[in-house]
């Protein structure tokens, strides 16, 4: 033998590294230590790529001051959509907050603003009858307070569940919108991964300023239901930031480590 086994040695315990500290990049499978990746705002150092995050961490990324408004109205089932009360109890539990997005008073360096923001992790962003009228309600605010508004956009469309109820807020919330533009208020719109379908349709494209972070979805309908409807091939990067920003249907692209340094300016802008 080369080597004797010294007698008395006891093993060294295995290290368990604790779960949840580290995450995958999506595209590019880096591997990301979440603390580093919180204060990158939820950006990949190495590829860019935007993870999707709660209204919360936007809220707190964007914001000096939050206060939420009166959050009293909820939905229902009015059509009875069997397991529909069963999902927005997941939704609520999931996001901490009654429904997909949070509204209410904000101040960004020395503005003070009327702010909305979207939570896709609540039933897929999707609009609601309850949706729409916070929507609305925050609009109202907006010209009354004569503060600018801001909505952070991130949703898949209208509330199945609801049907026509949920189509409805598309005309709603345009409409309060005219009403803000009637009182010279501005408007700015952030649409994040994704920003699809109704809301796209209505309040998410009719800011006055309309920002997207980098490659996010943002469009009607998907691109594999277009494919599949024009039976064409669609072009390398088809509805996404980049994409819209070259064909002048969004204003400008802006990293999320940027987007607080960008509003305060078009804030200051407005208010010059």
């Amino acid at each position: 033998m080369w080597f004797k086994k010294k007698k008395g040695l006891k093993p060294v315990p295995k290290r368990e590294v604790p779960d949840g500290l580290w995450l995958k990049c999506e595209k590019c499978s880096e591997i990301l230590y979440k603390k580093e990746l919180a204060k990158n705002c939820w950006v990949c150092e190495k590829c860019g790529y935007h993870f999707k995050i709660s209204s919360q961490k936007y809220i707190e990324i964007l914001t000096d001051e939050f206060i939420v408004n009166e959050d009293s109205i909820e939905s229902t089932d009015p059509l009875e959509f069997k397991g529909y009360l069963e999902k927005l109890k997941s939704g609520s539990e999931q996001t901490g907050i009654k429904e997909a997005i949070i509204t209410g008073e904000a101040k960004l360096g020395e503005h003070k603003v009327a702010i909305g923001v979207m939570d896709f992790k609540f039933m897929g962003g999707s609009m609601g009858s309850v949706v729409g009228e916070k929507v609305k309600r925050i609009i109202d605010f907006a010209r009354e307070k004569r503060f600018p508004l801001i909505i952070v956009n991130a949703s898949g469309g209208a509330r199945m569940q609801e049907g026509i109820l949920s189509l409805m807020q598309m005309a709603k919330t345009a409409g309060a919108l005219a009403r803000l533009e009637e009182a010279k208020v501005p408007y700015i719109s952030i649409l994040t991964n994704p920003t699809t379908a109704g809301v796209m349709a209505s309040y998410a494209s009719l800011g006055d300023i309309v920002i997207a972070e980098p490659g996010a979805l943002l469009g009607f309908a998907g691109p594999r239901v277009i494919q599949q409807t024009i039976k064409q091939e669609l072009p390398d990067g088809f509805q996404r930031s980049e994409f819209l920003l070259e064909h002048g249907l969004i204003d400008a692209i802006v990293e999320r480590q940027e987007l607080k340094t960008t509003l305060v300016r078009l804030l200051d802008f407005f208010e010059s």
